[in-house]
């Protein structure tokens, strides 16, 4: 069994991949993708993305503003609250700081991830954080919003060996993406074999980071079978033991049924 704990089905271009959603879904199925959580982005997308969920029973869904979209409603904690009360919903983002993508006074985004953590200590449910160049700010703000009460996943993990270990300290999980297939990904692959296994995930972010040796197509959520194949040669283990580490641990933080 295998889970894809982030992707974005609602941005999939589904005339590149050849097919209709159910199509996609049915091959992520023949690779053994028996889950997947799609992630939102902006809550005008968000009605698509909970829909999805509420139509597929092997999908999940999540409830957020992303940092890098600085133009769309900004919700505080209440509003994230209220609507993550609905059951397909199981995490809150995602969320977090991008320092790579914006500039200028960014006080924005850390209201906004102040907000997203507020609001997943409030729900009960964990926090997806994405971040990008503010590996300090970001540990900040987690420990003063005090992130851990919630726990989350640090999603498609690209940081420092210290920013691994912060993370892990506030009870938090790391999800590699395709990056970690990258030739040049030499620092984080050797990041991703150190992980300890009850605290590892595994995705695509599909549509985006298709994995090697599939560069340059679209990526879809069947593809999380090439990340747990990397990472099983990193860690010198069996795909069979990353797939079922990584879908146990993707239930347990989830609290997912």
């Amino acid at each position: 069994m295998l889970i894809d704990s982030h992707c974005h089905l609602d941005r999939l271009d589904l005339d590149k991949l050849g097919g209709d959603l159910d199509s996609i879904l049915a091959s992520a199925e023949e690779q053994g993708v028996s889950h997947m959580l799609c992630v939102s982005i902006t809550l005008e997308d968000f009605p698509r993305v909970l829909q999805l969920a509420q139509r597929y029973s092997q999908v999940y869904a999540s409830v957020g503003v992303h940092p890098n979209e600085p133009d769309c409603h900004d919700p505080d904690a209440s509003e994230l609250v209220k609507l993550a009360a609905d059951p397909n919903i199981i995490a809150i983002g995602e969320t977090g700081l991008d320092y790579f993508r914006s500039d200028g006074d960014l006080e924005w985004q850390r209201q906004r991830f102040r907000q997203h953590i507020r609001a997943a200590r409030q729900c009960g449910k964990p926090l997806i954080i994405h971040t990008r160049d503010a590996e300090q700010d970001t540990l900040d703000i987690m420990r003063e919003e005090q992130a851990s009460q919630a726990r989350g996943v640090m999603h498609c993990f690209t940081g420092s060996q210290a920013m691994a270990e912060a993370a892990l300290a506030e009870d938090f999980y790391i999800s590699f993406s395709g990056i970690v297939t990258f030739n040049n990904a030499r620092d984080l692959q050797a990041i991703a074999a150190g992980v300890p296994a009850n605290r590892l995930l595994i995705e695509t972010d599909a549509p985006y980071l298709t994995p090697v040796p599939l560069r340059g197509k679209p990526n879809q959520p069947g593809n999380v079978r090439l990340v747990a194949e990397k990472l099983a040669s990193l860690r010198n283990v069996s795909p069979e033991s990353i797939m079922e580490q990584t879908s146990a641990n993707f239930f347990d933080l989830f609290n997912a049924a």
